[in-house]
C-alpha cells in the first residue's frame, strides 16, 4: 500500500508538470501560427491588392474607351464610309478587350460578366446601327445613328458595368 501511495505521490505532480508542458507548448504554437497568419495577410495586401486594385483601374478605363461617345470622338474621323466606321469601331472594341483580358483574376465572375456584357452590348448597338443604313453611307450618319439609338435606350451601354466594378472597389478596398 505504501509503494502505491508513493507512486501516486510521484505520478500526480508528474502528470500536473506535463500537463502544464502542454497547455505552455500549445500558447506558443497558436501564438506563432498567428503571427504567421498575420505576416501572410501583411504580404497580401503589399503585393496582391495593388495588383488587384490596378486590375479595376482598367476596366474602369477599358468600358471607358469602349464607352460609344468616347469612341465616336476618338475614331469617329478615321473612316469615309459606315462601313469602315463600323469595322474601326467592332476592331477597337476587340483589341481593348484581347488587351484587358487577363484582368478577370483579380475580380469576382459576376462583374466580370457585367464587363463581357457591356461590351457584348456596345458591339449590339453598333451592329443594328449599322444595319439601320447603308454601308456606304458617310460615317457621320453611323455615328448618329448610334447616338440616336443610345438616346433611345436612355442610358450608355457600359454604365451597369461601371457601376458594378466600382461597387465592387468599394466594397473590398474602402
Amino acid at each position: 500500500m505504501t509503494v502505491l501511495s508513493d507512486l501516486i505521490k510521484l505520478l500526480v505532480p508528474a502528470a500536473l508538470v506535463l500537463y502544464g508542458m502542454y497547455l505552455t507548448v500549445k500558447l506558443l504554437l497558436e501564438r506563432e501560427a498567428a503571427r504567421h497568419q498575420n505576416e501572410v495577410k501583411q504580404r497580401y495586401s503589399e503585393n496582391v491588392i495593388p495588383i488587384r486594385l490596378q486590375a479595376y483601374e482598367r476596366m474602369v478605363l477599358f468600358l471607358e474607351r469602349i464607352s460609344p461617345n468616347n469612341m465616336l470622338l476618338r475614331l469617329g474621323g478615321s473612316a469615309d464610309s459606315a462601313l469602315e466606321l463600323q469595322q474601326l469601331l467592332l476592331r477597337d472594341i476587340r483589341d481593348e478587350y484581347n488587351h484587358n483580358l487577363s484582368q478577370q483574376v483579380y475580380m469576382s465572375q459576376t462583374v466580370w460578366d457585367q464587363v463581357q456584357n457591356a461590351m457584348n452590348d456596345v458591339t449590339t448597338l453598333i451592329n443594328q446601327a449599322s444595319g439601320d443604313i447603308h454601308p456606304d453611307a458617310p460615317a457621320i450618319d453611323l455615328s448618329k445613328r448610334i447616338f440616336e439609338r443610345i438616346i433611345q435606350r436612355d442610358r450608355q451601354p457600359t454604365a451597369d458595368a461601371l457601376r458594378a466594378v466600382k461597387e465592387e472597389i468599394q466594397t473590398m478596398f474602402m
